[in-house]
């Protein structure tokens, strides 16, 4: 396993109940690495605040993402610009001891923001990089992206669904073709 990109290690026995406070940014080369990551143009900007707090072996961060990336346009591989400023919650867990580390473990619906961890630390810059690629939009869309797509010739949801059908049909009956 290769070391991520983005790590800020905090070892376990440095969080309490009393929920500590952290920042962290990711410098120029750990954002670009994400950005190789991410398939993004750039991340100009990725920093977290967060409150870590431990109840046992689970350790509970809440906090705030602040991000400003560039991602290409699914149409027309422009560049789009978006910023992110997303609230998270995530628990980190021991890794269960029956199961290896890249063993897959059903979650369920109220487990969607647990990381696990094995040894004597939790990495939050990990668990905000995962964060970042989470909030990002999955198809970002330039200004021009429409006019991309007409001119490759992609029809538009309306041209191509049942209604776009009858209307192809009506032109050629009319004779509009």
């Amino acid at each position: 396993m290769t070391a991520p990109e983005f790590s800020r290690p905090v070892a376990l026995d440095t969080i309490g109940e009393t929920p500590r406070t952290m920042t962290i940014a990711a410098d120029a080369d750990e954002r670009a690495a994400l950005a190789k990551r991410f398939a993004l143009i750039a991340i100009d900007r990725l920093a977290a605040d967060a409150a870590l707090a431990r109840r046992g072996d689970v350790v509970t961060a809440r906090g705030k993402l602040r991000a400003a990336v560039t991602q290409s346009c699914v149409a027309s591989g422009a560049p789009v610009p978006a910023e992110i400023d997303e609230a998270f919650e995530i628990a980190f867990h021991p890794q269960p001891a029956d199961s290896p580390p890249d063993e897959e473990v059903e979650l369920g619906h109220d487990d969607l923001d647990v990381v696990f961890y094995t040894g004597g630390s939790i990495d939050l810059g990990e668990a905000v990089a995962e964060t970042l690629a989470l909030a990002l939009d999955p198809y970002p869309r330039a200004p021009d992206a429409e006019a991309a797509l007409k001119a490759a010739g992609v029809k538009s949801e309306e041209e191509a669904g049942p209604f776009g059908a009858l209307t192809g049909l009506r032109d050629k009956l009319t004779g509009k073709e």
